[in-house]
């Protein structure tokens, strides 16, 4: 027998979790949640297959046809699920800081706050929504080296409809939970934001799964040719005499058009409140490039989610990601409201004057602003655990279960939260004293920012955790390598 058999001989019967590879993937365990009778089983699949089934999995659609045949889906999620911190946290934090500063106490004023709000974010959903299957056709032109245009029209109108509803769904759950909080007495910064960063994943990936599977479903590819002598049905004619396929394939370009049609109706509406004009002139940039910066942590996780240290990553990726924009949105909201409340556009206060400020001002001193950084701070660690709980109890076996990844893995959640916190009062300082509104031009960046960093020390993590193991097991194994 040579070294390397022996070597995964002995790491099998030492029930170690990494074994070394010969060129093959590793098979999928027979007690998972895929497995099937020894009869129904088929040969290996290449391994964008087994790529594409673990990321499904790890977002809750493995169940969805469409996720394993259309690949550029996977690609369109983060772009999406990225308009959380885009646009239904932007709203929820301006809503907040509305209501904070008795902007929607008068009813008539309230009403034109909310109309003008939803109507806005409606436009920005139309027109991201249109532009994030863009760019996740290119990655998979470039990647592929062709392009189908049945994808492309698949893509266009799933990614539309998704951040059309989407908006208007956590729009209009946002207006309601800002003026409950009103009414009760608690500060809607401290709510608004974060149940629009949760519910924003199930919410948008639901009406994804959805829409898109429906599309799938009544995809025109052209009627095949009819043989009398085959086995196949004839193709179906409607009344008109076209086929059915040519008649569903204006299906998605009709609901592109019908949702793009609506875009002038919701600038009018938009128009009324004339601090939301602004939005809708400058208030772009700092969208498309939060979805630029999203798309790196996207390109990180899809170059080594296919890599056999990486195994697990697309399940915590959401996780590290999601709780790093939801700590720093809170702090943003009430840094931004602090300075509405105390101050005027272009002018910061006296203890905010320097637009880097000492990190242990940030996190160490009495300032409310610095005490609350100083909570969500903590809030990491605890939270964290609680979700790799319930990973270990629900995907245990699809992720690393060593102590040594766990602490890693807190520590990346820490040093994630830590730059964020900081980087949030930098650029709240910098957009006030440019006389920008915050709520609108850091939040968007932030969340891209934490995408970004998450994932990328999340990969670290993984990496340091595989080689350590691999170090482990290469002096176990040693002496058994040796001589007798």
């Amino acid at each position: 027998m040579d070294g390397t058999e022996t070597r995964q001989r002995r790491a099998g019967e030492l029930g170690l979790r990494y074994t070394l590879s010969t060129g093959r993937l590793p098979r999928a365990s027979e007690d998972g949640p895929l497995s099937v009778p020894e009869s129904q089983r088929v040969s290996p699949k290449p391994l964008g297959t087994e790529l594409s089934r673990e990321t499904a999995l790890s977002i809750g659609l493995q169940h969805w046809p469409v996720f394993m045949e259309v690949k550029d889906l996977l690609t369109l999620v983060p772009p999406l699920v990225g308009l959380k911190g885009n646009l239904e946290m932007t709203l929820a934090s301006r809503l907040s800081t509305a209501a904070n500063t008795g902007q929607m106490d008068d009813p008539r004023e309230q009403h034109g706050v909310i109309s003008s709000n939803l109507a806005l974010i409606q436009v920005q959903a139309t027109v991201v929504g249109f532009l994030a299957p863009l760019a996740a056709l290119l990655l998979g032109a470039l990647s592929t080296g062709e392009l189908d245009f049945e994808k492309v029209k698949l893509l266009c109108a799933s990614s539309v409809i998704t951040a059309f509803l989407a908006a208007f769904a956590l729009g209009m759950l946002m207006v309601c939970i800002v003026i409950g909080a009103r009414k009760l007495g608690v500060n809607p910064d401290n709510i608004a934001t974060p149940i629009a960063a949760s519910l924003g994943d199930l919410i948008t990936l639901s009406i994804l799964a959805f829409f898109s599977s429906f599309f799938y479903k009544h995809k025109a590819l052209g009627p095949a040719p009819y043989h009398p002598g085959s086995c196949l049905p004839p193709p179906i004619f409607n009344s008109m005499g076209d086929s059915q396929s040519s008649y569903s394939r204006y299906l998605t370009p009709l609901v592109c058009i019908g949702l793009m049609a609506l875009t002038p109706v919701w600038v009018l509406i938009a128009r009324k409140n004339p601090p939301i004009v602004k939005i809708l002139k400058f208030g772009w940039f700092p969208i498309i490039l939060a979805m630029v910066i999203s798309s790196f942590g996207g390109l990180i996780l899809n170059k080594t989610i296919s890599k056999e240290q990486y195994k697990g990553m697309a399940i915590f990726t959401p996780i590290i990601c999601g709780v790093g924009g939801n700590l720093v949105a809170i702090q943003t909201s009430r840094i931004s409201t602090y300075l509405h409340m105390w101050s005027t556009p272009g002018v910061l206060p006296l203890w905010m004057k320097k637009f880097w400020p000492n990190p242990c001002s940030t996190f160490c001193t009495s300032e409310i602003n610095s005490m609350s950084a100083r909570v969500l701070l903590f809030l990491v660690i605890p939270g964290h655990l609680i979700f790799l709980y319930v990973i270990y109890l629900v995907e245990g076996h699809l992720v690393p279960n060593s102590k040594t990844f766990v602490v890693f893995y807190l520590l990346a959640g820490l040093i994630q939260v830590t730059i964020l916190l900081y980087l949030a009062e930098v650029m709240v300082r910098l957009t006030w004293h440019q006389a920008l509104d915050p709520d609108n031009h850091c939040i968007p960046y932030l969340t891209g920012l934490g995408d970004l960093l998450g994932t990328g020390l999340l990969a670290l993590c993984f990496l340091i955790s595989w080689l350590l193991s691999e170090a482990e097991l290469d002096g176990i194994l040693e002496p058994a390598s040796g001589p007798p």
